[in-house]
């Protein structure tokens, strides 16, 4: 019996010390940051500059920043929890020759940026990068791209300021059901500090969604993007491209797609005035 009681007592603490273990260090499971921070002319970015935006909490957010043609729309771009704005800059170049403004941030600790990255904080960070562009083009019409993680920051943003639409690669429903699915033996719902709910939150959208989900995606299983599909409201698209793995649904086939999409939700009806 007293073997018996030892031995509970060892899976007991060794349960609760892998608890805790989980719970300081989940955000550094979540968030992989790439601190640098590189001007986008140095990577042939034309029409891009950098600028410093502060957050609602006094953080220093960098953005790359391109103005919007004369009644133009404008893309603001969230990447993902991995590297930062410089492994998005093809994308970012493609929205840019394609005749949009762009409004693309690195996260607090990512780039440059000054803080640690968290749900809360991305939140602000997100805010920060909308409201800027709002005042500096107020006329223009502001759709998102979400990337990955950026996709459950986007949707919260867009519970929170009016966007034309919002294009969604690799999107997840839920950080805990991710958190459940990688690490079932421990209690997501009490240990995940930041839990992403977008499952929930894309019923509160009143915008039109288009999801691209690679088929052979690991790192987020296509069902997620299924799920949160479900969820959202009319009108909506989801396009599953075959072949790829996670954020691989930006291709040349793909491509004009996305840039056809994005036109037609930011297209202003020539009666329509400038607000």
């Amino acid at each position: 019996m007293r073997r018996w009681i030892t031995a509970l007592v060892v899976v007991a603490l060794g349960y609760a010390a892998l608890s805790v273990a989980g719970c300081t260090l989940q955000r550094r499971l979540i968030y992989f940051p790439d601190t640098r921070r590189v001007a986008p002319a140095s990577l042939g970015l034309t029409g891009f500059e950098s600028r410093a935006l502060t957050t609602a909490d006094d953080e220093r957010i960098v953005a790359w920043w391109r103005s919007p043609p004369s009644g133009g729309a404008i893309v603001l771009y969230l990447h993902g929890n991995g590297g930062n704005l410089t492994n998005r800059v093809d994308r970012l170049r493609a929205l840019g020759e394609a005749g949009f403004g762009v409004m693309a941030i690195d996260y607090r600790g990512y780039g440059g940026s000054t803080g640690s990255p968290s749900e809360a904080g991305l939140r602000r960070d997100a805010l920060a990068a909308y409201d800027f562009t709002r005042s500096t083009a107020p006329g223009a019409r502001i759709a998102v791209f979400g990337e990955s993680l950026g996709s459950g920051v986007a949707t919260r943003l867009a519970t929170e300021r009016p966007v034309a639409g919002l294009v969604f690669d690799s999107p997840f429903a839920s950080m805990t059901r991710m958190a459940r699915r990688r690490a079932p033996f421990l209690p997501a719902e009490l240990l995940l500090l930041d839990p992403y709910p977008s499952e929930d939150l894309i019923e509160e959208v009143n915008a039109p969604l288009l999801i691209l989900h690679c088929d052979r995606d690991r790192a987020i299983p296509i069902g997620e993007g299924r799920r949160l599909f479900a969820r959202a409201r009319e009108p909506k698209r989801f396009v599953v491209v075959r072949g790829c793995g996670h954020v691989g649904t930006w291709t040349a086939r793909t491509e004009p797609l996305i840039l056809d999409t994005l036109r037609a939700w930011t297209a202003r009806p020539s009666s329509e005035p400038a607000r």
